[in-house]
């Protein structure tokens, strides 16, 4: 196994596209997109990109979004991308479909990609999903977070969660995409997006009836989900467990809004 410092480094993608007009999130702040909404007086996008910056293995950070029309409004996104701290893509119609267009873009791999409203990412978070997906031998790996520890941090918040024996687990919007293979996970994953809020649906499309049997029994474990998962797609994918309740949350509602700020008004206060 490489030592740590012959590792390669990252390059990242943060997808920043508008999911869809008339957004909650983004009415609460006058940039024209959510990505830019301010959270604690920073927008949200900003804050991802300093936990990328800050992390020991990310080397280059692409924006897939928010787009030319919203740049020609904000000197200080413009400022950033002449001076080289990242670089950006027009977002296409969907999450998986702006991946798809910024894995096209990176040539080199391993890549990590991230979304521009997981406002409570921290270097931490991002250092040590990038070391156990270098340690997986996956082509592609998924961060996960126990729902059991969400809801230890945040028992007033609600999150989707696949039941899974061990489980449940909440997605946590961090995706490595270590080999060339890992591109055919883009097309599972527009399946995945078109269906994110109806698990079991999710689920009988990648496993089939028996897995699925199971799912719903509460009998199918993670490990299981994995390579059948793998065998649908064709690559190898795994989960990285996450031990930390921030990296389950993104900003999907005003009420997730208003979390994440009481969150960070408590980072700030301790």
């Amino acid at each position: 196994m490489k030592n740590r410092s012959d590792w390669a480094p990252f390059s990242a993608l943060v997808l920043a596209g508008d999911r869809r007009p008339g957004d909650p999130v983004a009415a609460l702040g006058n940039a024209g997109c959510k990505a830019l909404t301010p959270v604690l007086g920073v927008p949200m996008l900003y804050r991802v990109v300093s936990a990328l910056q800050a992390s020991r293995h990310v080397a280059d950070i692409t924006l897939v979004g928010p787009g030319d029309q919203v740049l020609a409004g904000n000197p200080t996104l413009r400022n950033m991308i002449a001076s080289g701290e990242v670089s950006m893509l027009e977002p296409a119609a969907s999450p998986s479909l702006s991946a798809h267009r910024g894995l096209k873009h990176i040539q080199s791999r391993p890549v990590l990609v991230t979304t521009a409203d997981h406002a409570l990412l921290r270097a931490d978070i991002v250092d040590h999903f990038l070391e156990q997906s270098r340690v997986s031998g996956c082509d592609v790996t998924v961060a996960l977070t126990p729902l059991v520890t969400v809801m230890a941090r945040f028992p007033d918040n609600r999150r989707t969660a696949i039941k899974l024996k061990g489980g449940p687990f909440c997605g946590s919007n961090l995706f490595a995409f270590m080999t060339p293979e890992s591109e055919k996970v883009a097309a599972f994953w527009k399946d995945i997006e078109q269906r994110r809020k109806n698990p079991k649906k999710v689920v009988m499309g990648a496993l089939g009836f028996v897995s699925t049997l199971r799912y719903l029994l509460g009998t199918l474990s993670l490990e299981h989900a994995m390579q059948r998962m793998s065998n649908a797609v064709g690559v190898r994918v795994g989960a990285v467990i996450m031990p930390f309740a921030d990296a389950a949350v993104d900003i999907d509602t005003v009420d997730d809004f208003m979390l994440v700020e009481k969150t960070l008004r408590q980072r700030a206060s301790t």
